[in-house]
């Protein structure tokens, strides 16, 4: 497996080496020794995620502020922007974004430590995505940064107008979030 390095040294995307043949293609999606070795986090993962999402959804940007989570996401049917904020207040980028496409193609996954607001958005006609966590889901401490935020100003690559929940609508100006010291 390789890294490759974000614009955030924390949040690193993960290029698994794929075996392809005429038969199709394997490839190892973690290793828990592999993942520690390139990565320096040893974690437990206590939760796998996994949603299906027709083009123009976006998620987020989502967090616990207590219970806080580091995911591992990849999807495995189309492609998505994948989004990573640094809402940890004593970090030398806080405030600052980095995003991805993660695809079925490329096979990479992105690694977001606890301490950051997550989101996504489908840019397939449906994308299907997988995450481990590793903390469990905890709704009353669940946050939501609003995905167009001024401040953060995040370029999301939209084609068209976002699909969002009622909970993404109601989410807060960055400003204004409960944010980690």
């Amino acid at each position: 497996m390789n890294v490759i390095p974000t614009k955030i040294p924390d949040v690193l995307i993960l290029e698994s080496k794929i075996f392809q043949d005429e038969r199709g293609f394997f490839f190892e999606s973690y290793n828990r020794q592999n993942f520690t070795d390139i990565t320096g986090h040893i974690v437990n993962f206590v939760q796998d995620n996994h949603s299906r999402s027709k083009q123009n959804v976006l998620r987020g940007l989502h967090y616990q502020i207590e219970q806080a989570q580091g995911k591992l996401v990849r999807v495995i049917t189309g492609s998505i922007f994948d989004v990573a904020v640094d809402i940890r207040k004593s970090s030398p980028t806080f405030g600052q974004w980095v995003g991805c496409e993660l695809s079925a193609q490329n096979k990479h996954q992105l690694w977001i430590p606890p301490g950051f607001a997550h989101g996504f958005v489908v840019l397939s006609e449906v994308a299907e995505v997988l995450y481990k966590t590793t903390d469990y889901y905890a709704p009353q401490h669940e946050r939501c940064i609003l995905w167009n935020d001024p401040y953060l100003a995040i370029d999301w690559h939209l084609t068209a107008e976002p699909i969002l929940s009622a909970k993404d609508k109601a989410g807060k100006p960055f400003q204004e979030a409960e944010v980690f010291t």
